[in-house]
């Protein structure tokens, strides 16, 4: 009988080591991380990191996820004709696993949940175009979606297929030719005559693109408003812009019952002053549900400028392009500069209250076709290199992959410490998952230690490498 008691006690004490294991694995730090040199590549480590009642000397990331800022709504690319096309061209099952690959959250895919598409032609198409460009047709009577027929909605098909909850943000490069003052794709004004004209034209696309099972979340009033050398382009001023939101654009979404969102701006951080000027406007502003940002020039701090002149507008990251080298250039070394991106951009806007990160462009070929004439960018590297059925993952992919898998729509940024040389970001997930994204920006590991909830961990990022660190 004692023997049998005894028996009893030992087994409900294995039980009881075998449930803390449990609770001490389920709480362990698990670690993704792409190193500098390129040895790995977005991998899931091996061996998970416990934590401890320790407190360590080494430089110290302090987690408080009591403070809470923004929501995110994804991570994610432009999906131009220029992407579209060389998936299109691929092999059925090969473009399918390529897909999966990049939309879906298991295994090793990398979850992509945020897309952009040009509304009309951007520079990254074979050709420009509008979806009316008879000349005077001020109803619209031969608005047609046309080119998109033939690659970005069969693609975009596909995707949704994937992730039908992933978000979409539709951005115009020019109003069609004859709406403009020099009556040219490139550069040039709209015309005020046609300022209904053009609200109407996309309401339109909106409209006619849902009824393709594709629906625009937000749209930007026009991309790099300030930039009318790409082909195609339009200058919009913020006196412009204004007018054209207030007195149009709102207006008819509003009558037309459109829930999709309107956001101004959609250029660099060197010119905050523009979406303040127009959400200073107080008709304006209640069409309007925030600022979209690029960072060619610039720097990231003026996205919370803006968000501190408007706190209740919100701050979206819209485009930004992440080249591991040109065209021309062989590769020369295994070395891959993905922490330098990952703070400034990803850290960067993320940190500045942005909603979201896009990248520039989500695919090309080696050769960065197709681009437009007088303008097109023949520097766009995609995220991946699609020749044939042959795909190539770089920077971009890489550098997105750390923050689309896991942070997913609905985390919430919260409260992390700065230390030097080991730029961070922290984030809650609607299940209570924690997820912090480090980039080490200096040439030699860093040992650091992580703090949360009276816990420490301690860990070393190797030079030049980004890591995710997650755990329940």
């Amino acid at each position: 009988m004692k023997l049998m008691h005894r028996a009893g006690l030992l087994t409900l004490l294995l039980i009881f080591f075998l449930s803390l294991c449990r609770a001490q694995t389920k709480n362990a730090i698990t670690t993704w991380i792409t190193t500098g040199d390129s040895s790995i590549l977005f991998k899931k480590q091996p061996g998970e990191v416990l934590w401890t009642t320790k407190k360590y000397p080494s430089p110290v990331i302090e987690i408080d996820d009591s403070k809470k800022y923004q929501t995110l709504d994804g991570f994610g690319f432009a999906l131009t004709q220029g992407s579209a096309m060389p998936i299109i061209k691929m092999n059925a099952a090969k473009r399918a696993a390529l897909l999966k690959e990049l939309f879906d959250t298991s295994g090793n895919n990398i979850g992509i949940s945020y897309i952009r598409l040009s509304i009309g032609a951007s520079d990254l198409n074979e050709r420009v175009f509008s979806y009316d460009d008879v000349e005077g047709d001020t109803a619209l009577t031969k608005f047609d979606l046309g080119p998109d027929r033939a690659d970005v909605i069969p693609v975009m098909k596909q995707i949704l297929a994937i992730n039908p909850n992933i978000k979409i943000l539709g951005s115009p490069w020019s109003p069609p030719a004859w709406m403009k003052t020099n009556r040219d794709t490139r550069g040039g004004r709209l015309l005020p005559a046609f300022y209904h004209a053009y609200a109407r034209y996309l309401a339109l696309y909106i409209q006619a693109i849902k009824k393709e099972g594709i629906r625009i979340d937000a749209i930007t009033v026009q991309n790099e408003p300030l930039h009318p050398g790409n082909n195609p382009s339009l200058l919009m001023t913020a006196p412009d812009q204004l007018n054209f939101v207030k007195n149009h654009l709102g207006p008819l979404f509003k009558s037309l019952h459109l829930d999709t969102k309107i956001i101004v701006y959609d250029h660099n951080a060197d010119r905050p002053d523009y979406p303040i000027y127009i959400l200073n406007d107080a008709l304006a502003r209640k069409y309007i549900d925030g600022s979209a940002f690029h960072l060619y020039n610039g720097d990231v701090s003026a996205m919370t400028d803006v968000h501190d002149a408007h706190p209740d507008k919100n701050i979206y990251f819209t485009e930004q392009m992440i080249v591991q080298f040109g065209r021309e250039e062989k590769a020369t070394s295994p070395s891959l500069n993905i922490a330098g991106p990952v703070q400034w951009l990803f850290i960067g806007a993320t940190r500045n209250w942005s909603r979201n990160v896009l990248e520039w462009n989500l695919a090309a070929n080696s050769q960065f076709t197709p681009y437009t004439d007088r303008g097109g960018c023949d520097m766009c590297q995609g995220a991946v290199s699609i020749d044939g059925d042959s795909v190539t993952r770089n920077l971009a992919y890489y550098a997105m992959a750390h923050f689309s898998k896991l942070v997913r729509p609905g985390s919430v940024r919260i409260a992390s410490s700065e230390i030097k040389q080991v730029a961070n970001v922290a984030f809650k997930t609607a299940a209570g998952r924690i997820i912090l994204v480090v980039a080490n920006t200096s040439g030699q590991n860093q040992l650091f230690s992580i703090r949360y909830k009276g816990k420490s961990a301690q860990l070393t990022i190797p030079a030049a490498s980004v890591a995710t660190y997650y755990w329940e």
